[in-house]
């Protein structure tokens, strides 16, 4: 869990906070730390209260946005920080088109993967 700076800040359209997550997936704020922890969630401080925040893109209807895990874990196994795969996620990519987020959540994890592999050549 990383302090954030403002170009990832700006990148990133809208933020929740555990308690927030864990009220739209039904679940204790204290799964939801461990879902951070455990890597299948990136969360960041920011704000005033320096307060985790994780992308409001990472949360579908009732779960984490199907294939996000493990886009993370290739990230994360080539290196990369969590704010680097932040802005690797929240960075528009005309060839998918859009962000790798927005893929995601429109279920076109394959193609993320398939990117996020391609990093480590």
């Amino acid at each position: 869990m990383t302090e954030i700076d403002a170009k990832t800040d700006a990148l990133v359209p809208a933020w929740l906070t555990l308690p927030d997550i864990a009220e739209v997936l039904g679940l204790e704020v204290t799964r939801v730390r461990q879902l951070v922890k455990e890597g299948q969630l990136i969360a960041v401080r920011r704000g005033e209260n320096r307060a985790l925040h994780v992308p409001a893109a990472f949360i579908g209807e009732d779960r984490i946005v199907r294939g996000l895990t493990g886009t993370l874990t290739l990230l994360r196994d080539d290196g990369f920080s969590d704010e680097e795969m932040l802005e690797w996620l929240f960075t528009p990519d005309d060839s998918l088109p859009g962000t790798p987020a927005q893929a995601l959540r429109e279920n076109r994890g394959t193609e993320v993967k398939r990117r996020a592999q391609a990093l480590a050549v």
